[in-house]
């Protein structure tokens, strides 16, 4: 049976871009593939907590690990076994503070406790990552802000580079021109870029579905 494997960092609920168009890859995914299984991690409404990193990493040093290092090495086992028992993979990652959220950090340096996830071993080799990302404003070449998103290159590097990876990256940009009155002229091009990232989606999900079949 083929799964689709979600994991989800936006704190912004229905208002969430990157779960918006997660959703379109999903639910083309589903149309395409209706006996496929969609597992999901929300990873806002059931946080990792730093400690439990510090707990996994310590473990590994300790001749008896305590109760509390014992359940770290579980959950990042758990983790690491959620992403390869997958088909496909999608992550829903928007920009915060020009980095990476604290949620999906923690989440990987969870994923990086678990042997299976050891520097060189290329974990996800050859494994479809679908990345949606989101920024309120512009990084792209010749926006006044270029440069300053310092997530997209870290997800992309981790997940392609690092892990192995086969990621395909949809990229969300101009997502607050509809509530800065700054980016007002950017309205109808932040709904275009919205309208075609959405068709972008369903187009994944429904190549996904058919590779998994």
């Amino acid at each position: 049976m083929s799964t689709l494997y979600r994991v989800d960092s936006s704190v912004q609920g229905d208002r969430s871009v990157t779960r918006e168009i997660t959703d379109e890859l999903e639910r083309a995914w589903s149309a395409a593939l209706p006996g496929g299984v969609v597992s999901r991690r929300d990873l806002v409404t059931t946080p990792l907590s730093p400690a439990a990193w510090t707990d996994a990493l310590a473990a590994r040093e300790a001749d008896e690990p305590t109760p509390d290092q014992q359940a770290a090495l579980g959950l990042a086992a758990d983790l690491a076994g959620e992403m390869l028992a997958a088909d496909a993979i999608v992550i829903g990652a928007p920009l915060y503070n020009w980095g990476v959220s604290g949620h999906i950090k923690c989440w990987i340096d969870m994923l990086w406790a678990d042997p299976r996830f050891a520097p060189r071993t290329y974990p996800l080799t050859g494994k479809p990552i679908t990345l949606i990302t989101s920024c309120g404003g512009g990084t792209s070449p010749g926006a006044p802000q270029h440069g300053w998103d310092h997530s997209v290159p870290y997800l992309l590097h981790t997940f392609g580079t690092v892990f192995g990876g086969e990621v395909t990256h949809i990229d969300n940009q101009l997502a607050l021109a509809d509530h800065s009155p700054a980016m007002a002229h950017l309205r109808e091009k932040a709904v275009e870029l919205r309208a075609q990232n959405r068709t972008t989606a369903r187009e994944t999900g429904t190549t996904l579905a058919e590779l998994a079949a």
